[in-house]
């Protein structure tokens, strides 16, 4: 893999092949491998950082100075993350990505907004002697970086899921957790009958870590959802389970890495500080969608 230096990170999977399937964010052009670099055939070169990750997010396509998650959120999440409290849906969401076969030997996959890769590294560890091509993207450059101090064996990369600096219809999978999809863009990086899985929050989840940061909770009812252009909908899940906090600090943790941590008042958040222990109702729905050929 273009980049890898020696860190001491033990590979905790063998099936991890080279992600390659990359492209200019300025011109779309393939990138190719040169050294510690990426180039495209116009020129553009973008380096790999000493981390083990490359920065693919042009100043001009970005919205803020340093946009994404902050370095506290991203270690709040690798903390609770790595403590295994969402084991379940990172268990739910390798099976239904491992379920079904892809044509070509290494099942290719994106994960759209991976955070610190928690998700990236379960698949591997799952995968059996599946052969996988990984890559984790994040608009967060602390969030890769953390990724990328894990696991050297996926491609991680700055990136926007408004422009992903991916081939058109290079992946067998698209990964979308607790994240903001951007439907044209996976459906361009998809080959038709490509899977996009989703996880979001269902109306329970972490209720009553919600009861109490908030004076009052509105009724949250289930929306309406159908499949979005170039997608049809397959048989998705819903993961949900209780789960017990045992230490102030997870359930720190787990705040800050929601909304909920700016949305709720000084007053709501002292309450949530002032707790030791907190069991909380985990529900989310898992969606899978397919991608669609032309003319479908």
């Amino acid at each position: 893999m273009f980049g890898r230096r020696a860190t001491g990170i033990k590979s905790h999977t063998m099936n991890v092949i080279p992600f390659q399937d990359l492209c200019c964010p300025l011109d779309g052009l393939p990138l190719t491998g040169d050294g510690h670099s990426w180039r495209c055939g116009a020129g553009h070169c973008y380096d790999i950082a000493r981390q083990g990750y490359t920065h693919l997010l042009p100043v001009q396509k970005k919205r803020s100075r340093d946009p994404g998650d902050s370095k506290a959120m991203v270690a709040a999440r690798r903390r609770f993350l790595n403590g295994g409290h969402y084991r379940p849906i990172a268990t739910a969401v390798s099976d239904a990505l491992l379920a079904s076969p892809a044509e070509a030997a290494a099942l290719c996959c994106l994960d759209a907004g991976c955070g610190e890769g928690y998700y990236l590294r379960e698949l591997a560890a799952r995968a059996g002697d599946r052969s996988l091509a990984l890559a984790g993207l994040d608009i967060s450059k602390w969030a890769v970086q953390a990724a990328a101090k894990q696991d050297r064996q996926t491609r991680w990369l700055v990136g926007s899921n408004a422009n992903l600096p991916v081939t058109t219809a290079s992946l067998d999978r698209v990964l979308c957790l607790f994240g903001f999809p951007v439907y044209d863009e996976f459906a361009r990086v998809l080959k038709a009958g490509g899977e996009l899985l989703l996880v979001d929050a269902g109306p329970n989840h972490l209720r009553e870590l919600r009861e109490i940061v908030y004076p009052s909770l509105k009724p949250r009812g289930e929306k309406p959802w159908s499949a979005p252009t170039g997608f049809r909908s397959l048989v998705g899940d819903t993961v949900a389970y209780s789960l017990e906090l045992t230490e102030a600090q997870a359930i720190a943790d787990l705040l800050a890495m929601t909304p909920h941590l700016y949305r709720a008042s000084a007053e709501g958040r002292a309450r949530a500080a002032a707790l030791n222990t907190l069991t909380v109702t985990v529900e989310v729905q898992l969606r899978r969608l397919q991608r669609l050929a032309e003319g479908e």
